[in-house]
């Protein structure tokens, strides 16, 4: 059963569902949107981002990144939930790389990853409205409640930092500007070849005149 939004405020007020810190405008009729912050980090940079210090991320073309939530989330055993990324981030041309499924017992922040379809920059700013979760009770309590090592993580762990931070080759990013690049030389190329055609064509029909006029002129004084 997906929990409506007074059921939300129930489960809450009950202990059942926590979520910290709580702001009661994030509530919709069916979810709850969690904020973006405060950790981030891209593969494009290399490196983590504060979003409270920085204020926003920004997610190069094909870039791929992760954001952790605002908000740390508990769940009952007999509750599950199920998170998808913020419609206006979609929009936008990002995607959610990460398993939308949140297991009963679960404690801590979701830690989000993101890649920008797109040919354009999309930047993610601290405190929006970044995923909207809905929760779930089950008929019974879970019997193998969530124990696994995301269990009480905040902050993205050191194998998906090591992951991006440590990330070799060439990004889409890279690729798309090094492409860029090669097209915008070979349309110069093309640009002078098509120009020296040209003029090698005017020079052959220059020659073709003069010497058509040198003809009609010998054909006369004959």
């Amino acid at each position: 059963m997906i929990l409506a939004d007074t059921q939300i405020r129930e489960a809450r007020e009950a202990g059942d569902i926590g979520i910290e810190p709580f702001d009661e405008r994030q509530i919709r009729a069916a979810t709850y949107d969690l904020r973006a912050g405060p950790h981030a980090a891209t593969t494009s940079t290399g490196k983590t981002v504060d979003l409270r210090q920085s204020g926003h991320v920004s997610l190069a073309p094909g870039d791929f990144g992760v954001v952790t939530v605002l908000e740390e989330i508990r769940l009952g055993n007999q509750y599950a939930a199920r998170f998808g990324l913020g419609s206006k981030f979609a929009r936008k041309g990002l995607i959610a790389t990460t398993s939308p499924q949140i297991a009963p017992g679960y404690r801590g922040r979701l830690v989000v990853g993101l890649k920008n379809l797109t040919p354009k920059p999309v930047a993610v700013f601290y405190m929006d409205d970044f995923v909207s979760v809905e929760f779930h009770r089950l008929e019974v309590p879970a019997a193998r409640p969530y124990d696994g090592p995301y269990q009480e993580r905040l902050e993205p762990g050191p194998e998906q930092l090591e992951f991006i931070t440590g990330s070799e080759g060439m990004t889409l990013s890279e690729a798309l500007t090094t492409l860029s690049e090669n097209v915008e030389t070979l349309t110069r190329d093309v640009t002078t070849l098509t120009s020296e055609i040209r003029l090698s064509k005017w020079m052959v029909s220059t020659v073709a005149a003069v010497g058509l006029a040198v003809v009609g002129v010998a054909a006369a004084v004959n």
